[in-house]
């Protein structure tokens, strides 16, 4: 057996970034019917590191795992397009992907991702449909590992990661010993486009399908959606005379200063 580390990769199949949102009817949810989806973009970034780990030979075996309705397996064989060695598939009824809560999912990735016998549990800082920016960190809490979250770079050594990430003063650069997460930000990298040989080799990868309850995972909802509404429409600006006008609408008016 290889002595080197082994990535399970997160990914989440979310709306288009390209795709307006809107609202259903009944305000329950966003439209998703007839809508396209795709992979999340920081996901998509975890996967292109990953690979190029295991490309430079730091990385054994690059695993995808995504929790989701059965479409999931879409971006699954993207990953695997894009490297991944093969793809775990925990599969939940169709339409309740929109009440699937990040600790729902931290508890499903941990769990697979010590029957996996994973060192390195990689993941998108957030996705873009939510913006929770938890899972990574719920994973890191449930299996008791560091986290190296918001990276920008990150680099192997030997049962080490070095990893820069972005914080609100500029950049910080941390060690890590392995097992650790990490969660990729924007900067990391600059992800692959799959090549059409590689979309269909990767037909032929393992993808393993599991339930959540095969995990022994309880992924009820802890809190109760009332209703989604968009935000209010941005009201047209307006022109002054002055800077004295000015200053006297932003101190009575807007109440800035």
């Amino acid at each position: 057996m290889s002595s080197l580390p082994r990535i399970l990769v997160g990914v989440k199949r979310v709306i288009d970034y390209n795709v307006k949102i809107a609202v259903r009817a009944d305000k329950s949810w966003v439209e998703t019917a007839n809508v396209k989806h795709s992979l999340n973009p920081f996901c998509e970034i975890a996967i292109e590191e990953a690979v190029r780990a295991k490309e430079a030979k730091k990385v054994a075996e690059v695993i995808a795992v995504s929790c989701g309705p059965a479409k999931a397996q879409e971006v699954l064989r993207t990953a695997l397009a894009m490297g991944a060695d093969r793809a775990v598939h925990v599969e939940i009824p169709e339409g309740t992907e929109k009440t699937l809560e990040p600790l729902a999912v931290a508890k499903v990735l941990a769990k697979v991702a010590e029957k996996e016998k994973a060192d390195v549990v990689m993941l998108g800082k957030q996705a873009i449909d939510d913006d929770a920016n938890q899972t990574g960190q719920m994973v890191a809490g449930i299996l008791g590992w560091p986290q190296a979250t918001f990276a920008s770079k990150v680099e192997f050594a030997d049962k080490a990661l070095t990893v820069t990430r972005e914080i609100d003063g500029g950049l910080q650069t941390i060690k890590t010993p392995l097992p650790t997460v990490v969660t990729a930000d924007l900067r990391l990298n600059t992800p692959r486009f799959a090549s059409l040989p590689n979309i269909m080799k990767a037909k032929k990868k393992p993808l393993a399908k599991l339930s959540p309850a095969d995990l022994g995972i309880d992924i009820s909802p802890r809190l109760e959606i009332l209703k989604v509404e968009e935000p209010p429409k941005r009201q047209g600006g307006g022109r002054v005379a002055s800077v004295d006008e000015l200053i006297d609408k932003l101190k009575n008016e807007a109440k800035v200063i």
